[in-house]
């Protein structure tokens, strides 16, 4: 009796085994939608993965729609700006995973090597040439492989979703160029902004020994990222802020 109850017990495991084997595998994103629309409703303090969706009968054309596209963005310090339509901009885009973004380029203009979280970024360029790449995640023999391209207009590239990537205007005139993104939400994660102008700040002893370089040299380079005093300053480009960049972290002992 007790080798029956085993044998039943090792096929249902087996037959799970089978089964789970055929399932197609389910990828980690963005919500799907349930139904035709969740237009995300900012006003409600209830806080969920995502956005709450807005009273159907209250939703109107206006939710879907977002005018401006047309404007050139105002340039940052790295010579270029970027114009994201997600749904923090366009309420309709709550569960729709995807969202867009206008990008200008100023001559030598660049969007730093970044990252996108929680998106998969396609661009096409519209007007000028840009030198694009990104670079794999760590490589078992160590490596990092870049892989790089000239784009003219009309040109289209795709970066995966997590890698760090870049785009610089190579050209005399200005770009402008069209991503799309495959989250609502795509999140941005600017690599230079990140390490060295965190807040706090992290230590230059642990960045100096991952750069392989001198303390002095991290402290100048996070002075040049440390935020503005000033609350009305924005982050991104680095480069136009003021303040120490810090040399300790919570913990560490402080010299005397």
């Amino acid at each position: 009796m007790a080798a029956s109850r085993d044998l039943a017990a090792l096929l249902a495991v087996a037959v799970l085994v089978l089964v789970s084997s055929s399932v197609p595998r389910v990828m980690a994103g963005d919500p799907s939608p349930l139904q035709d629309f969740c237009v995300a409703d900012m006003m409600t303090p209830v806080f969920v993965n995502g956005f709450v969706c807005k009273n159907p009968k209250l939703v109107t054309a206006n939710d879907f729609f977002r005018a401006g596209l047309n404007v050139p963005g105002k340039l940052n310090a790295q010579g270029s700006a970027v114009t994201l339509v997600s749904v923090l901009q366009l309420a309709g885009l709550n569960t729709l995973g995807i969202s867009l973004a206008r990008i200008d380029f100023g001559p030598n203009g660049q969007n730093p090597p970044h990252t996108h979280p929680r998106a998969t970024e396609i661009l096409t360029v519209v007007k000028g040439q840009l030198l694009v790449g990104f670079v794999t995640s760590n490589q078992q023999d160590g490596r990092n492989l870049l892989f790089t391209k000239q784009l003219v207009e009309g040109d289209v590239f795709v970066f995966p979703q997590g890698l760090i990537h870049f785009q610089a205007n190579n050209g005399p005139n200005p770009a402008l160029a069209i991503a799309a993104l495959s989250s609502q939400n795509p999140g941005t994660i600017t690599i230079a902004n990140a390490v060295f102008g965190s807040t706090p700040p992290i230590s230059d002893l642990i960045l100096a020994k991952a750069f392989m370089t001198e303390k002095d040299t991290v402290d100048w380079i996070q002075s040049q990222f440390a935020p503005a005093m000033s609350s009305n300053s924005s982050m991104g480009g680095g480069g136009n802020y003021t303040g120490g960049g810090g040399g300790y972290y919570p913990g560490m002992r402080k010299k005397p």
